[in-house]
């Protein structure tokens, strides 16, 4: 499945640079240039990672990030920026990143930290336990839920299903997007098949955490 990624940069001719360079790659690329067309993409779209820009027009990157932090997003994200005193790689960390990379840089090096976090499997964590609610935690390396204090192993296409909506809290996961994910290519996607992966996460988490968004998809919720 192509991974997507999203590329804030207002530099004109290095987003162009980067975009091309990804693209040739086999990565799918959306280019914004300023902050609020960057939040209106990512809150429209899924994507593996993000690359954002530091100083960029109407709100800077760290603010972007720890935004979607705070609103739960896992998203990894990968700073490259000019900026580099450790105050700001210090910010830059607070605010959520994943990694930091200073202007200017090698397209090379860019793409070995991109694939090094994508290679991860998951998203932006400092644990492989996530907490979905006090009762209920995932560990995610080894697909194991804890509820109330009993393990429950997951499958492959449920630990599948329950990584995309936690990596994409609140926001409305599409059909598409989820066939990529559960289905290899050569493999038959299977409707019937989805909704009993669903049915079985319902059945462990409550139903009321995944929300039926008619003809679309689904949004997983923790509130």
């Amino acid at each position: 499945m192509k991974k997507k990624l999203l590329l804030l940069e207002d530099d004109l001719a290095l987003n162009e640079t980067v975009v091309d360079y990804f693209e040739g790659l086999g990565f799918g690329v959306t280019p914004v240039y300023d902050g609020n067309s960057a939040l209106d993409a990512i809150y429209e779209n899924n994507f593996d990672l993000l690359l954002l820009d530091v100083n960029v027009p109407d709100i800077n990157g760290f603010e972007i990030l720890k935004t979607l932090r705070d609103e739960g997003s896992t998203t990894p994200a990968i700073f490259i920026t000019s900026l580099n005193s450790m105050r700001d790689l210090e910010c830059g960390y607070d605010s959520g990143c994943d990694d930091y990379i200073r202007k200017p840089f090698a397209l090379k090096e860019l793409k070995l930290r991109v694939e090094t976090i994508l290679k991860r499997g998951f998203f932006h964590n400092r644990s492989d336990k996530i907490e979905i609610d006090a009762n209920i935690h995932y560990d995610t390396k080894n697909d194991m839920l804890t509820i109330n204090g009993e393990e429950t192993q997951l499958n492959n296409k449920d630990a599948k299903l329950l990584k995309l909506f936690l990596q994409n809290k609140e926001t409305l996961v599409t059909h598409e997007t989820i066939n990529a994910t559960l289905w290899e290519y050569g493999e038959e996607i299977s409707e019937s098949a989805l909704r009993t992966y669903i049915k079985n996460l319902r059945k462990y988490l409550g139903k009321e955490k995944i929300v039926s968004i008619k003809k679309l998809g689904y949004r997983f919720t923790t509130k």
